[in-house]
């Protein structure tokens, strides 16, 4: 059974479910292209085919009215030839029709590729900002934590300051009331103080 641009037209395909597959739409529109370059090379065929008729009729009653014997296998060898030369074309039709497929394929398959490693270095960039901006907000929290502590050291040690002057000089205070007070508490017993 011979294969025509109609069958290929007519061809149904099952769908698959829950598996991939190809895109329908994309396999329709590659079928049409073959479809259309199948036909064109049947009808360039076809008009070969009717050329090689014609050139064989021609060649026929030419030899008829000269009658050379020799000229008869001479065109016979040439028409033969049209036949692998459409083959080729054919072939070279549907090689260059999978060879620009291929190449939509590849490009499509760079465009993805720069796509996602542009959507990766545009979230790494986000993840980044994110990263110093936090960085930031915390260096800012730690140097007003900074600043609060060594306010608060900084009135610690004025209130040891404070205290220690206080301090001495109630020392210095009573040390004087001692000097300034009378002498005669040396004559009152040791047991009476109550040491």
């Amino acid at each position: 059974m011979a294969l025509t641009p109609d069958d290929v037209v007519t061809k149904q395909f099952q769908h698959v479910r829950f598996k991939e597959g190809f895109d329908p739409d994309e396999v329709d529109d590659f079928l049409d292209e073959i479809v259309v370059e199948w036909r064109k090379t049947i009808a360039e065929n076809d008009e070969l085919k009717a050329k090689v008729a014609a050139l064989e009729s021609g060649a026929s009653s030419a030899p008829a009215a000269a009658e050379p014997v020799a000229e008869e296998p001479v065109a016979e060898t040439p028409a033969p030839a049209p036949v692998p030369a459409e083959g080729a074309a054919a072939t070279a039709g549907i090689i260059e029709l999978a060879q620009r497929l291929h190449d939509e394929h590849v490009a499509e398959g760079k465009a993805q590729r720069d796509q996602l490693i542009a959507d990766a270095q545009a979230q790494a960039a986000t993840i980044v900002a994110e990263a110093e901006a936090k960085g930031r907000d915390e260096i800012a929290r730690q140097e007003k934590e900074r600043k609060a502590l060594e306010a608060r050291i900084t009135e610690l040690r004025q209130f040891e300051r404070d205290y220690r002057a206080e301090l001495r000089s109630f020392i210095e205070g009573k040390l004087r009331d001692l000097e300034t007070s009378p002498s005669g508490s040396s004559n009152t017993p040791v047991s009476a103080i109550g040491l």
